[in-house]
C-alpha cells in the first residue's frame, strides 16, 4: 500500500495535531507500508527550517514541504497544488487533515480527478464550537468547497465516538470510522527527573502543581480555568498552575487578564511551549493534569497526562467518554464550577486521585497506543482501497 498524507502545516506551533500526523505516518510506516507526508513549511509567523520541495527521509516515511503565502486566515502554495496534481495517482490511497484548509482543496480535487480514494481526519474541526467560531466565513466555504469534497470521501476517519455523533445534523452520507490519537508508549514508562523544570521556572519548585498542556486559543477553556483555579488557590495555597503552551494567535493577554481578574495571576507560570525532555520533566513534575476545553477532536495532552499517571480533569468538550466509563478521570460539563470541584476533590483526596492516575496510564498503554491504532488503520484502508465496506 502506498499512502499520501497531506496537512496544510506541520509547524510545532500548531500543536498537537502537528504531532499525531507524525506520529501516525510513523506508526503506519512501521508497520511495512510506504507513506509520504507532504505539507506547506507554515509555522506560524515563521517558516520551518528545512529544504522545500525535496524529499526528507524520516523514521519510515518521507516528508516533503512547500512553499506558502499567507492570507488572513488561508494558505496557498501553487507548488504543492502543482505537484499534487502531478503525483497524486502514484497512491493508492490519500488521507488528509483538517478542513477549511485550501491546500486540501488541491488533494480533494486531484483524487476526484484521477479517482484515487481519499480519507478526511477534521481533527475536531466540525464539531458544533467549531463551526460557530468565525461561523459566517465558515458556513460560506462550508457550503461551497468543503461540504462537496465531505461527501465525495470514502471515509470520515473520526478521532471519537462523540465527534461523530456531533457531525450528524450535517447529514453527510459519508461512510464514519473512528481512529483515536495515541502515544508511544516507550516515552512514558519512565519519565524524567523534574529538576530541569524547576531550574528552567523556579516560582514552581515546592509548590503542588497543576498542568494544562495545549495551545493559548479561546476553545481551550482557559476563561473556566482561571475560575475553577482562582476558587480552588483561595483554599490551597500552595497550587500552581503551569499554562504549557505556544500563543499563536496574540491571545496571550486576554487569557492573563482572565487570571488576574480570578485574583490568582501570580500562581501561574506560562511556560510557552514546552516539548521533548523538558515537557516530561513538566509531566513529572506535575500532581494534576487538567483540560478545560470547549471543543477538541481527541487530545493528544489529554493522553499524555493519562499516561503519565496523572489524575486528570477534563470536559466533555474533550470527546473523551470512554474515560469516564472506566473511571480514569474526572470528566465535567464544560463549567468552572464543575473544573472546580473536581480539582478539589483531587486535592482533598491525593491517595484517590493517584489511583485514578494509575488507572488512566493502565487504560492509555492497553488501548491508545499508536502501534494498535495502526493495525487497525490499515484493515480499513485495506478495505477501502479494495472497495469493500468499512
Amino acid at each position: 500500500m502506498k499512502l499520501l498524507i497531506v496537512i496544510p502545516a506541520l509547524g510545532a506551533v500548531y500543536g498537537g495535531t502537528s504531532k499525531c500526523v507524525v506520529e501516525l505516518a510513523q506508526a503506519l510506516g512501521n508497520l511495512g507500508i510506504t507513506v509520504d507526508l507532504v505539507a506547506t513549511n507554515a509555522n506560524g509567523s515563521e517558516v520551518i527550517e528545512a529544504p522545500v520541495k525535496t524529499w526528507l527521509a524520516k523514521t519510515n516515511y518521507r516528508l516533503q514541504f512547500f512553499p506558502y503565502k499567507g492570507i488572513g486566515d488561508y494558505k496557498f502554495s501553487f507548488s504543492l497544488s502543482k505537484w499534487l496534481f502531478q503525483h497524486i495517482g502514484d497512491y493508492d490511497l490519500v488521507q488528509t487533515n483538517a478542513i477549511f484548509s485550501v491546500p486540501n482543496l488541491a488533494a480533494y480535487w486531484a483524487c476526484q480527478w484521477y479517482n484515487i480514494p481519499y480519507v478526511i481526519i477534521p481533527h475536531g474541526m466540525l464539531d458544533p464550537w467549531a463551526l460557530s467560531y468565525k461561523a459566517l466565513k465558515k458556513r460560506i466555504y462550508y457550503t461551497l468547497l468543503e461540504k462537496p469534497a465531505l461527501q465525495n470521501a470514502s471515509a470520515l476517519q473520526m478521532l471519537a465516538s462523540t465527534e461523530a455523533e456531533q457531525i450528524k445534523p450535517l447529514n453527510l452520507k459519508t461512510p464514519i470510522t473512528i481512529a483515536p490519537n495515541g502515544i508511544h508508549r516507550q516515552d512514558f514508562e519512565k519519565l524524567p527527573n523534574p529538576e530541569p523544570f524547576y531550574q528552567q521556572f523556579p516560582a514552581t519548585r515546592n509548590k503542588t502543581l497543576i498542568i494544562f498542556l495545549g495551545r493559548i486559543d479561546p476553545k481551550k477553556g482557559l476563561d473556566l480555568l482561571a475560575t475553577a483555579f482562582g476558587k480552588i488557590h483561595s483554599k490551597f495555597s500552595d497550587t500552581h498552575l503551569i499554562i504549557a503552551g505556544p500563543d499563536n494567535i496574540g491571545f496571550l493577554p486576554t487569557a492573563k487578564d482572565y487570571f488576574a481578574n480570578a485574583g490568582c495571576l501570580d500562581a501561574v507560570t506560562f511556560t510557552g511551549m514546552l516539548t521533548g525532555s523538558l515537557k516530561y520533566a513538566a509531566l513529572a513534575a506535575a500532581s494534576i493534569y487538567v483540560a478545560p476545553s470547549y471543543s477538541e477532536g481527541f487530545s493528544m495532552s489529554v493522553l499524555e497526562g493519562m499516561a503519565s499517571g496523572l489524575p486528570c480533569v477534563i470536559t466533555t468538550g474533550c470527546n473523551f467518554p470512554e474515560a469516564a466509563a472506566a473511571n480514569v478521570a474526572h470528566v465535567v460539563d464544560i463549567d468552572a464550577e464543575a473544573i472546580a470541584n473536581a480539582l478539589t476533590q483531587c486535592l482533598q483526596f491525593p491517595q484517590q486521585a493517584k489511583e485514578m492516575g494509575t488507572r488512566a496510564r493502565q487504560l492509555i498503554f492497553e488501548q491508545y497506543t499508536w502501534d494498535s491504532i495502526a493495525k487497525k488503520l490499515i484493515q480499513v484502508y485495506t478495505a477501502i482501497i479494495h472497495n469493500q465496506p468499512i
